[in-house]
């Protein structure tokens, strides 16, 4: 029988004085080590964009609680597809890891032409994060409510831009799954990258968006933008004033998720120690600190709910993307 994979004394002591339990089997002095090399917490994006700095501010977190490193590794192309086949292909060896974003599950339908099966594929090990949006328009919109909104769109069908950071994004397709369910027909603007979608928004050349509560806080605060309604199932405590999209569209509900996968041959005890790790950190008023900067709730669930979370999305997602015809750039 294959000897169990634990982690080392040396490492399992500052684990267990910060309060993690382990099995006694896993105190064994003859056990190897886990992580016995750095590890690479692969990104499927650029660096310094928000699915980066997480995947940073977990890697640091890993680092300091296993005494290995680990290191982000970004594969920018194809939406995340680059970087998601780089681990499926990985050897299962404990040492690659994926930093999982919303963009997954909804490339699962996406792209047609995928060489993995995401779910299939990938070892769910938890969610760490996700990161709420908001619905807003320009101020000329003569709208100040979710219903508004919807019975101006229906009065000017084709009018409105709905804006976003690229063609699948998670911010593009809370707007799809708007358009959806409330049986609107708004144009979609793709631009390349959020920021740029904004300032257009806020300089009034579009007229919609589903952002990041975090990017466009300032600009709500400002009166620069109207918020019309939240993308969570309820209402958040930055915006306490602003209903939820499903106290008009019940069973609307969007967030940007993300979590932690490995190649799926991963040994289960690895999982559950990298979980272990992963949930120690999470609890840490460092990072909550620094997930609140980014706009991130801290989203911390098992291996086994993660799993459930990846197949809802995927589902989710499948039937808007065949819906409105969503076609990759």
């Amino acid at each position: 029988m294959e000897r169990h994979v634990r982690l080392s004394r040396r490492r399992f002591l500052p684990l267990a004085a910060a309060g993690i339990a382990f099995p006694a089997s896993s105190r064994d002095s003859d056990a190897q080590a886990y992580p016995v090399r750095p590890v690479r917490i692969v990104v499927g994006y650029p660096a310094g964009g928000p699915i980066d700095i997480v995947a940073r501010i977990v890697s640091q977190a890993l680092s300091e609680r296993t005494g290995q490193q680990f290191v982000v590794e970004n594969r920018p192309g194809a939406g995340g597809n680059v970087g998601a086949e780089t681990v499926v292909r990985a050897p299962a060896d404990r040492h690659t890891l994926l930093l999982i974003g919303s963009n997954n599950f909804i490339n699962a339908t996406l792209y047609d032409n995928l060489s993995f099966n995401f779910i299939r594929d990938i070892a769910p090990v938890a969610s760490v994060g996700r990161t709420p949006l908001v619905m807003e328009v320009h101020p000329s919109v003569p709208a100040r409510t979710v219903s508004e909104f919807i019975a101006y769109a229906k009065a000017n069908p084709g009018r409105l831009n709905m804006v976003s950071g690229g063609v699948g994004t998670p911010v593009h397709m809370a707007g799809e799954l708007f358009k959806m369910m409330a049986g609107v027909n708004m144009v979609h603007v793709p631009y390349r990258g959020s920021a740029p979608a904004l300032t257009d928004l806020v300089g009034g050349q579009v007229q919609v968006m589903f952002d990041t509560v975090s990017s466009s806080i300032e600009h709500i605060k400002a009166g620069r933008l109207r918020p019309l309604g939240v993308t969570t199932a309820t209402r958040l405590r930055v915006l306490p004033d602003v209903p939820t999209v499903a106290e008009t569209l019940p069973g609307y509900e969007v967030n940007s998720v993300q979590g932690v996968g490995a190649p799926r041959n991963t040994p289960p005890d690895i999982i559950k120690e990298l979980h272990t790790a992963l949930s120690s950190a999470l609890a840490d008023l460092g990072v909550q600190k620094r997930f609140a900067e980014l706009g991130i709730d801290v989203f911390d669930t098992s291996p086994a709910e993660f799993g459930k979370i990846i197949a809802e999305e995927t589902e989710k997602w499948a039937k808007v993307v065949k819906f409105a015809g969503v076609k990759p750039e």
